[in-house]
C-alpha cells in the first residue's frame, strides 16, 4: 500500500547480484562489496531495494570463491541497514538447480528472512506455476515481501500478438500469483525482448486489472538492444514517453 501511495518511480539496484552474475560470472567477493557498501548506504538511500543475494551468488560463493554466503548477507546487512535487501528465489529450486523438498525451501526462506532479506523475488524460468506457488507461500510464512516474477518472452507488439505468449497468458499468471498472496508483481525481461510498445500493452493491462498491486519491471540488455534504442529504431514514442508510461502505471523500474 505504501508503495502504491508514493508518487513517482522507485528504483532497485542490481549491482550486487544480477549485474555481476550476468557480466562477471558472479565473481565479486564479499570484501569488494563491503568496500563500497558505506557509500552505497549513503548515496543510494532512496532506493526501493538492493538486489544483492540469491540466484547464483549462493552457489558461486561456496564453490568458486570459498566464502560463506550467509556471512556475506549478514555483513552487508550490518553495513547497509537503511535500504531493503532483495534476493532472487527460484521457487521450489531455492538457490539451486533442482527441486528441493518443501520443508528445505521453507526453512531456507525463513533463515534468509531472519538474516536480513526483506523482499523475495520468486521466479521460475518457465513460469511453472507449482514451483512459483511454493516459493510465494514460503515467503508469506515470514515477514518478507513476496514478489512474483513473470518471465517475459515473445513479442506482444508483433503481428501475431505474441502467439502462445499473448496478453491473456501473462494476465492469467498474474491472477494466480495475486490470488496466492503475492505482494508485488514483476515482469522479468531476462532476455531483453520487451519492446516499449509491448510494455505499454502489458503494464497497462496489469495495472487496469490489479490497481493496488505494485509492478516491478526488470529488463536486461543482454542482446545489446536497450529499450530506448529499439524504440528509436522503430520510430515509436520516445524514452521520455516510456518513463511517463511507467510513472502512470506506478511501476517500479529496475535500471
Amino acid at each position: 500500500r505504501a508503495v502504491r501511495q508514493r508518487e513517482g518511480l522507485l528504483l532497485t539496484d542490481t549491482t550486487w547480484r544480477d549485474a555481476h552474475q550476468s557480466l562477471l560470472m558472479t565473481r565479486m567477493r564479499t570484501q569488494e562489496l563491503l568496500n563500497v557498501a558505506p557509500l552505497t548506504a549513503q548515496a543510494m538511500s532512496n532506493l526501493f531495494s538492493i538486489e544483492m543475494w540469491g540466484g547464483a551468488t549462493f552457489d558461486v560463493a561456496l564453490r568458486f570463491l570459498h566464502e560463506c554466503p550467509w556471512r556475506r548477507l549478514e555483513e552487508l546487512r550490518e553495513t547497509v541497514p537503511n535500504i531493503p535487501f532483495q534476493m532472487l528465489l527460484r521457487g521450489a529450486n531455492g538457490v539451486g538447480y533442482t527441486s528441493y523438498p518443501d520443508n528445505v525451501v521453507y526453512e531456507f526462506v525463513r533463515q534468509s528472512s531472519e538474516a536480513g532479506i526483506d523482499i523475495f523475488r520468486v521466479f521460475d524460468s518457465l513460469n511453472f506455476v507449482d514451483n512459483m506457488l511454493l516459493g510465494i507461500d514460503a515467503v508469506r510464512q515470514t515477514k518478507g515481501v513476496a514478489e512474483a516474477a513473470i518471465c517475459y518472452t515473445g513479442d506482444l507488439s508483433g503481428p501475431n500478438q505474441g502467439g502462445k505468449y499473448n496478453l491473456e497468458y501473462y494476465l492469467n499468471l498474474a491472477r494466480i500469483f495475486v490470488e496466492a498472496g503475492a505482494h508485488i508483481l514483476a515482469v522479468k525481461d531476462m532476455a531483453g525482448l520487451l519492446k516499449p510498445a509491448a510494455a505499454t500493452k502489458l503494464i497497462s493491462a496489469l495495472r487496469a486489472e490489479f490497481p493496488h498491486v505494485p509492478i516491478h519491471v526488470h529488463t536486461h540488455d543482454t542482446a545489446g538492444r536497450s529499450l530506448h534504442d529499439s524504440h528509436q529504431r522503430e520510430n515509436s514514442f520516445s524514452y521520455t514517453n516510456w518513463m511517463q508510461l511507467l510513472h502512470r502505471a506506478h511501476a517500479i523500474f529496475i535500471s
